[in-house]
C-alpha cells in the first residue's frame, strides 16, 4: 500500500476509530472528520479508541465549511466514507435527518472533492445489508425469489414469515436492492451517487455491505447501533431479555475487527468492487439472547411478540465474493466476540 493521506469520514466512531489503528502505518497521515454525534459518542468529544496520531477535524459532512477546512489541509489519496445516520426504525420518523447526512453529506463530499482539483484514487463506502430489505427466499418449489415486504397487518397478527419458504444469504451478485426503510433507501442512494460520480472520473469505488457489526467500543445504550450491549445490560441486571416477534428473527453478527480488515483489504485491492461482509453464520435473536443470558446466569429470554417497523425477518451474508476478490474471511466467532464484548462492558462499568 502506497503512502499519502487517507481521509475517514465519521472516523471517530465505532468502526472508524479501529480503522485508524489499522491504517496508521500504511499512510503518511490518517485524517478524521466527525461531528461527534451524541447518539454515537455518548457525550465524549473524542473516541478513546482513536489512534493518537490521527488528525481530527470536527465538523459535519453536510456543511460546505467543513469540506473547505478538510480540503484546505489535505488532498486525500483514499477516502473511506463511514459518516452516516443509522437506525432502521428511527429513520421512519427522521427521514430528513437521515437523508441530509447520508445523501446530502455524500454529495457535499463529492462536490468538494471535484472542486479541489485533486481527486482521490479510491473511495471505499461502508454500506449496509439494509439495502436488500427482506432479501430473497427459496420457495416451496426450490426457486429463489425476492421476498415481499412484510405488512403491518401481517405483523399485528403474528404472521412473521412466508409459509413454506426459507431465507437465502444476501449476495450482491444476485440479491436485489429493495430497501424497506428510509435508512436502507439512503444507503442505496449513497451507492448510486458514488458510482455515478466515480466511474467517469476513473476513481475506484469499493463498497462493503455490512451485516450487524458488534464489538467492544460500540454504544452500550443505543438500540439503533447495536442490540447486543443492550441485551448484556438487561441480563447483567438479572432480568429476562425481551425478544421480539417469535424469537426466530435471523441475523448475521460480524465482529468489528473483521469489518475493519475488510475495509483495509478493499483499499489494498485498489479497484472497484462490491462485497458482502458478515460472519456468514446466521443466528436467531432468541439464540443470541440465550447465549448472553447464560453468560450472566440470567433468566431465560422472554418472547414478547412485539415488532419494530423496518425490521426484516432474515439477514445474513454470502461472503464468497469478498473471499475471492480480497482474500478476506471472518475470523472472530460469535462466541469469541461475545466474550470480548462482555469483558469490555464489565470494564467500563467497574
Amino acid at each position: 500500500m502506497s503512502a499519502g493521506t487517507v481521509l475517514i469520514t465519521g472516523g471517530a466512531g465505532f468502526i472508524g476509530s479501529r480503522l485508524s489503528h489499522s491504517l496508521i502505518n500504511h499512510f503518511d497521515e490518517v485524517v478524521i472528520v466527525d461531528n461527534f454525534s451524541p447518539q454515537v459518542h455518548n457525550g465524549r468529544r473524542h473516541s478513546e479508541d482513536l489512534h493518537p496520531a490521527a488528525v481530527v477535524i470536527e465538523g459535519d459532512v453536510t456543511e460546505v465549511e467543513t469540506w473547505n477546512r478538510v480540503l484546505d489541509r489535505t488532498h486525500p489519496r483514499v477516502v473511506v466514507h463511514l459518516a452516516a445516520e443509522t437506525g432502521t426504525a428511527q429513520s421512519y420518523d427522521e427521514a430528513t435527518l437521515h437523508s441530509m447526512t447520508n445523501v446530502v453529506g455524500t454529495t457535499r463530499m463529492l462536490d468538494a472533492l471535484g472542486a479541489s482539483g485533486a481527486l482521490p484514487e479510491e473511495i471505499v463506502l461502508a454500506s449496509s445489508r439494509a439495502v436488500y430489505g427482506e432479501g430473497s427466499l427459496r420457495n416451496a418449489d426450490g426457486i429463489v425469489v425476492p421476498a415481499e415486504p412484510r405488512t403491518t397487518a401481517d405483523l399485528t397478527q403474528g404472521i412473521w414469515a412466508a409459509a413454506g419458504s426459507e431465507p437465502v444469504a444476501m449476495d450482491a451478485r444476485f440479491t436485489q436492492t429493495r430497501p424497506v426503510s428510509i435508512y436502507g433507501a439512503t444507503k442505496v442512494a449513497q451507492e448510486l451517487l458514488l458510482r455515478a460520480w466515480c466511474t467517469p472520473r476513473d476513481v475506484a469505488l469499493g463498497i462493503v455491505r455490512l451485516q450487524n457489526v458488534y464489538g467492544a467500543g460500540q454504544s452500550p445504550t443505543n438500540s439503533y447501533t447495536g442490540i447486543l450491549p443492550l441485551f448484556c445490560g438487561v441480563a447483567r441486571s438479572g432480568e429476562s431479555i425481551p425478544v421480539y416477534e417469535d424469537g426466530e428473527i435471523l441475523r448475521d453478527f460480524v465482529h468489528v475487527s473483521d469489518v475493519v480488515e475488510s475495509i483495509r483489504l478493499a483499499i489494498v485491492h485498489g479497484r472497484s468492487g462490491l462485497w458482502d461482509i458478515g460472519s456468514g453464520v446466521p443466528a436467531t435473536i432468541g439464540q443470541v439472547a440465550t447465549m448472553i443470558a447464560d453468560r450472566y446466569s440470567a433468566p431465560a429470554p422472554t418472547v414478547t411478540g412485539q415488532y419494530r417497523p423496518g425490521d426484516v425477518r432474515a439477514a445474513f451474508a454470502d461472503n464468497s465474493a469478498a473471499t475471492a476478490d480480497l482474500g478476506w474471511s471472518p475470523r472472530v466467532s460469535l462466541d469469541e466476540g461475545l466474550t470480548e464484548l462482555i469483558s469490555w462492558l464489565e470494564d467500563i462499568r467497574a
